[in-house]
C-alpha cells in the first residue's frame, strides 16, 4: 500500500493541532482539506494536539488516543473498564483481539502481561498503517497484527483463547459481520474452557441493546454489564464456563494485586461489577427495553 504523509493545520474548530494523513504528498492540500471539513475523507487520520496524539474517522469519531509522554496508558474510561477481563482470568497465555485502533489495550497487554501471546485482528488497513505513529512494538512471539475480518478470523481460529477482545468499529458502528448472533456463537466456541470475552458496546442505546441480546443468547445470564460513566458505552463480560460464578471475594483480593502492579483502579472495577451481578443490569436494561428473556 502505497502512501506518504501529509502535515497541515487541522480545519475543525473542535479538535485542534497538527493533522497527519496517509496521502502522497504531491496531492492537493485544498481539496483533502474540502473532504475532511464535509466528511467525505474516509481514511483514519491523525490529530496532534498538547502532547496528546488522537486517531480519527471522523471530526467527531475519535477512535484512540495516546499521551506521547506516556504511550502505554490507557486514555479512554472504556479501555479501562475492559481490562476487568484479568479480574476473572488474571493469567492468560492467549489473547484474542477484533479492532486495533490506536493499539491501546494490544500495548497494554503486550507489557503487563509478559507471558501472554496476543492476536489481533483489524480488517481496515489504513488503521494498521499508524501503528508505528502509536508506538505500537513490531511483531514478534507474543504479537501480531492481522489485517482481515474478525468474524472469518474467529470461524477459523486454531487456537483457544483465554480471552477474546472485542472493540470492533468502523466509520458506520459496529463491524457488520461481528453485530450477528453467529458470531458470538463461534466466539464462545473458540474460548478456552475458562475463556472470557470481553466487548465494548457504544452507539446509540437500541443498537447496545441489540448486541446485548445477541451476547446473553450466546453466552447465558451470566453476562455482565458494565456502564462506563461519562463515556456512553458499556461493556460486556461473558463466560465460556455456563456455571461460573464469581466468586467475589477472591475477585476483591486480585484486584488489589492487580493495582499493585498496573497502576489501574481494578479494586473499583470489581466493585461495580459484583454490583452489576447483584443487581442484574443486564436483564433490567433488557427488560425495560421490551426484550424477551
Amino acid at each position: 500500500m502505497g502512501r506518504g504523509l501529509i502535515e497541515m493545520p487541522s480545519p475543525f474548530e473542535t479538535q485542534p493541532g497538527v493533522l497527519r494523513l496517509l496521502e502522497d504528498p504531491a496531492s492537493d492540500a485544498a481539496e483533502l482539506r474540502a473532504r475532511l471539513v464535509s466528511g467525505l475523507y474516509d481514511k483514519p487520520f491523525v490529530i496532534e494536539d498538547h502532547g496528546t496524539l488522537s486517531l480519527h474517522f471522523a471530526e467527531d469519531q475519535v477512535q484512540s488516543a495516546m499521551k506521547l509522554a506516556d504511550p502505554d496508558a490507557l486514555e479512554f474510561k472504556y479501555t479501562r473498564h475492559m481490562m476487568g477481563f484479568l479480574l476473572f482470568h488474571p493469567k492468560p497465555k492467549r489473547i484474542l483481539m477484533l479492532g486495533l485502533g490506536g493499539g491501546s489495550l494490544a500495548k497494554f497487554c503486550h507489557r503487563q502481561l509478559p507471558d501472554c501471546a496476543i492476536s489481533v485482528v483489524e480488517n481496515n488497513p489504513w488503521v494498521v498503517a499508524w501503528r508505528e505513529a502509536f508506538r505500537l512494538p513490531p511483531d514478534d512471539a507474543r504479537l501480531e497484527v492481522v489485517v482481515g475480518d474478525g468474524a472469518d478470523y474467529v470461524a477459523r481460529c486454531d487456537f483457544q483463547p483465554d480471552a477474546l477482545v472485542v472493540d470492533a468499529f468502523d466509520r458506520q458502528g459496529y463491524a457488520p459481520s461481528i453485530a450477528s448472533p453467529g458470531f458470538y456463537a463461534l466466539a464462545r466456541e473458540i474460548l478456552s474452557r475458562n475463556g472470557v470475552v470481553v466487548a465494548n458496546l457504544v452507539g446509540e442505546r437500541a443498537d447496545r441493546l441489540e448486541h446485548m441480546e445477541m451476547i446473553r443468547h450466546a453466552f447465558g445470564d451470566g453476562t455482565l454489564l458494565l456502564p462506563v460513566p461519562g463515556d456512553g458505552n458499556d461493556v460486556a463480560f461473558a463466560f465460556r464456563n455456563p456455571s461460573y460464578e464469581p466468586r467475589w471475594r477472591t475477585v476483591e483480593k486480585l484486584a488489589k494485586e492487580l493495582k499493585a502492579v498496573q497502576r489501574l483502579d481494578y479494586p473499583r472495577l470489581a466493585a461495580r461489577l459484583e454490583r452489576s451481578a447483584k443487581l442484574g443490569y443486564l436483564r433490567r436494561a433488557l427488560l425495560e427495553a421490551g426484550g424477551e428473556l
